[in-house]
């Protein structure tokens, strides 16, 4: 097979030379990293990676290929892909195929072959930038203009991209005998879970620990979720800055009055946090990877986690009625927090991991608990 030159332009005028993989075109996006070793299926079907292309810094990417049971939503939404080096070659029984088989399937861009560490450097120095991906043009005064000229993700409603269009049951709970992180419960209670862009693995541990699920599109009202009675309600993750989302606010806010249990992860957690009259921020590069160190201030122990997060919750804007539960133990952000008076908590992180550790497993059965 030909070699295909591909080009990464950053709006800073940086622009970097590899080799192309996957389908060919042009693609825009802000530029972002994850420090998974493993997950990169997961990853690129996450619905909250939509509007940015993502870097992977682990140097070899592809290598137990892909199959259908990892996938965490109906298609990959990254804009675009960026490995040191992509295998060809996959060694794994449960294989249906190789990463760049699948890119080329979903017509989603692939870069190998450029430092990535050089990449992530930057990045970690000047901030996550928007830029341009493509094996199209190849000028680079061209592509560093497009990259200036692409969208930021500040201030874009990208949730109404990835929602489901009509409400839907979920009934399924873990299928694989090598996960068994939480153990299996009949359905006790009926949650209503707000989908941002869910992962499915939300679903599977809420079914898991005895939740009969309904999903609605984010865009819901609170009419909308009490015509279903739910016993709790479940806010999902989902893409981009929390603050455009003045449908889902409003929606949270009438439902914090209704004192049903509310558990939140990730743009869940954010936009509970604004409901309840807090503020949010954009980090600097966000945290994204499966590795990432969280204090549980209320048990005083180290979880491990999973992260996918550009915004977060601002500390010094926090309502008096809401306690921080969890910190970030890199940059001290909030990574948890609870009402004081009402049976609501969220959490910044995502404790269904897929892929990650499962220290953060029992935040599911909290939930069911608090419904009990």
């Amino acid at each position: 097979m030909a070699e295909i030159v591909a080009k990464l332009a950053l709006e800073d005028g940086t622009v970097f030379t590899g080799r192309g993989f996957g389908a060919e075109g042009e693609t825009f996006g802000e530029v972002v990293f994850n420090t998974s070793m493993t997950g990169y299926q997961e990853v690129l079907t996450d619905p909250s990676y939509k509007g940015q292309i993502v870097c992977m810094t682990y140097p070899h990417i592809g290598n137990y290929g892909i199959t259908a049971e990892d996938t965490e939503s109906q298609k990959p939404h990254v804009e675009g892909f960026i490995v040191r080096e992509v295998s060809r070659t996959p060694s794994n029984f449960r294989s249906q195929g190789t990463l760049d088989q699948y890119l080329r399937q979903h017509n989603l861009l692939g870069l190998e072959g450029i430092d990535t560490r050089a990449l992530v450097r930057r990045l970690r120095v000047r901030g996550a930038m928007t830029g341009v991906l493509s094996t199209r043009d190849l000028d680079d005064a061209s592509l560093v203009h497009k990259a200036r000229s692409s969208p930021s993700l500040v201030g874009r409603d990208l949730v109404r991209e990835v929602i489901p269009e009509r409400p839907f049951a979920w009934a399924k709970g873990f299928t694989s005998p090598l996960v068994t992180y939480l153990p299996p419960h009949e359905p006790r209670h009926h949650v209503v879970a707000l989908d941002y862009g869910m992962k499915w693995n939300i679903l599977r541990c809420l079914v898991q620990v005895g939740c009969r699920v309904t999903v609605l599109p984010g865009t819901a009202t609170a009419e909308d979720v009490l015509a279903h009675e739910p016993d709790g309600i479940f806010l999902s993750n989902g893409p981009g800055d929390p603050e455009p989302l003045t449908y889902a606010i409003d929606t949270l806010r009438r439902l914090t009055e209704t004192k049903k249990p509310i558990f939140g992860i990730c743009l869940g957690h954010q936009l509970l946090g604004l409901a309840l009259g807090g503020e949010t921020f954009k980090l600097k590069f966000g945290h994204r990877g499966a590795n990432q160190p969280v204090l549980n201030k209320c048990s005083d122990r180290v979880e491990i986690t999973t992260q996918n997060h550009g915004f977060a919750v601002r500390l010094d804007k926090l309502p008096a009625d809401v306690e921080v539960t969890h910190v970030n133990l890199n940059d001290g952000t909030i990574e948890g927090m609870c009402h004081k008076r009402l049976p609501i908590f969220s959490v910044q992180y995502h404790p269904e991991a897929s892929a990650g550790p499962h220290d953060s497993g029992y935040l599911f059965e909290d939930f069911v608990r608090m419904m009990g």
